[in-house]
């Protein structure tokens, strides 16, 4: 059987379909907040110091602190829509809602793009931390390390929702522990000096210490100051298996942006301090290394802490990150947008099919990129960062649209920005794309996620007569 809608065809399922596809509820605020700030954490590690490079120290300060606005209009927009739309497409059900099942894929796409991008980059950057403690004892080809890892927590997202979250939550923890050691030890053992933070060479006719690069320098940094903030996002994603999503899911959303709000604060300025300072930070790939180091003093022992305790911390991101293209892949199969076989969850009630795809295809692209390019995590970084944008531009503009269309949505929960802080936003979030397409070392990835979304693009109009009208983000578009 069969329902139409101008141009798209729905398939009226069986029961089974459904029973074949069901999450597991058991997500509480305390997880939820592990989740958002372990989704993130990583952030703190790496990455975001190459916008020292990009913009000197108050380039990158300014960068953090537009983007930090941008990600408080958006998450506030995002506990609103979360509590009157509860399902596991996130983003994609809300852009849905708003504007149909084409954008509403296509942003499906972006944040699928985002996570499986973002955990590739986040698996690279990691054996980049382990590869000193391995390779002494054991001289592994960075590949083998990279399908370690991901096998690992792949499987611990298979096994069990409640295991990935409980995983998730006890390392962001540790994650957290890391940092504030290194923040205290910097402080404690006089490593911070305040005029490292001002060491990047300067372009002619600029300040060395203000703005070394000019305002092209903020632009510049604007990708890796998104990198503090990048998948808080992730929440939404985790609505169909939150116990009482109006009161647990708002509660999760802000104390988890607050939360990483404080720690990037304290990473950009502790870490551009320490070691050779901003200049020598913005080129590392593992900048908090250079802190520790001169902490501890090289040698095997302090490089056995080192890892250990990056590796740990960075680990708080991998579970919460295959999480997050788990459940996107898995929403837009279960309504038809992908193939459907990729929804089926199995008896652990976890989308292990979803999982292992997303997998299959980030191991695929890390593997491409580091054959091609000598900054690796920077390039996929960068590629995560723009499909990110255009799925939080897309969301913001839902939410406006769905106060004024979908006026009859209950909402338990209302953001006390509104629509102004939607509209602020969207501005910000429209300003870092073009701060991403006017920067030429980041076109080879825009082009490649450009790509991908012209692909994505032609296959919507070869399956948009497969999608199933009882996928609870399709079937709450369709009452209306």
């Amino acid at each position: 059987m069969r329902k139409y809608t101008s141009m798209i065809s729905y398939e009226i399922v069986s029961e089974n379909y459904l029973r074949r596809r069901q999450l597991k509820v058991g997500a509480g605020s305390l997880f939820l907040w592990g989740l958002g700030v372990g989704a993130v954490i990583s952030g703190d590690f790496y990455g975001w110091n190459y916008g020292l490079i990009a913009g000197g120290f108050w380039g990158l300060t300014i960068a953090t602190f537009l983007m930090a606005i941008m990600y408080i209009c958006m998450v506030y927009s995002l506990a609103e829509l979360s509590v009157a739309l509860p399902h596991a497409g996130g983003l994609y059900s809300f852009t849905r809602n708003a504007f149909g099942p084409f954008w509403g894929y296509i942003c499906g796409v972006a944040v699928a793009i985002e996570y499986v991008f973002a955990t590739a980059a986040l698996v690279y950057s990691m054996s980049n931390y382990l590869k000193p403690l391995i390779t002494n004892l054991f001289p592994l080809p960075s590949y083998f390390i990279w399908l370690i890892l991901y096998a690992i927590f792949v499987a611990i997202c298979i096994q069990s929702m409640e295991l990935s979250l409980y995983v998730s939550f006890w390392l962001t923890l540790i994650a957290i522990m890391v940092l504030g050691i290194f923040y205290v030890s910097m402080l404690a053992a006089d490593f911070f000096k305040l005029e490292l933070l001002f060491n990047v060479p300067a372009n002619s006719g600029q300040s060395a210490t203000w703005l070394p690069k000019g305002w092209q320098g903020v632009f510049a940094a604007i990708p890796y100051a998104i990198w503090f903030y990048l998948a808080i996002e992730i929440l939404p994603l985790a609505s169909e298996e939150t116990l009482d999503v109006s009161k647990n899911m708002p509660r999760g959303l802000m104390s988890a942006m607050f939360t990483l709000i404080v720690l990037s604060v304290l990473t950009l300025v502790l870490n551009s301090g320490v070691g050779g300072g901003a200049f020598a930070i913005g080129q590392s790939s593992v900048p908090l290394s250079a802190g520790l180091d001169a902490y501890f003093g090289k040698g095997a022992t302090s490089n056995f802490i080192t890892a250990i305790a990056l590796t740990l911390g960075l680990g708080a991101s991998l579970p919460t990150q295959i999480y997050g293209y788990g459940r996107i892949i898995f929403s837009l199969s279960r309504a038809g947008y992908l193939p459907r076989q990729f929804s089926v969850t199995g008896k652990n009630k976890t989308p292990y099919r979803a999982l292992i795809l997303g997998t299959a295809v980030g191991l695929i692209c890390v593997m491409l990129v580091d054959i091609g390019s000598e900054q690796v995590d920077a390039l996929i970084l960068n590629m995560a960062v723009f499909a990110a944008l255009i799925s939080y531009i897309l969301v913001m503009l839902s939410y406006i649209k769905l106060k004024f269309s979908r006026a009859e949505l209950k909402r338990a929960y209302e953001s006390p920005l509104g629509i102004p802080g939607a509209a602020i936003g969207t501005t910000l979030a429209l300003f870092a794309l073009i701060a991403c397409l006017s920067v030429p070392t980041y076109q080879v990835g825009i082009w490649g996620v450009l790509t991908v979304m012209v692909l994505a693009t032609l296959y919507f109009f070869f399956s948009r007569n497969r999608l199933v009208a009882q996928a609870p983000e399709e079937a709450a578009a369709l009452k209306k």
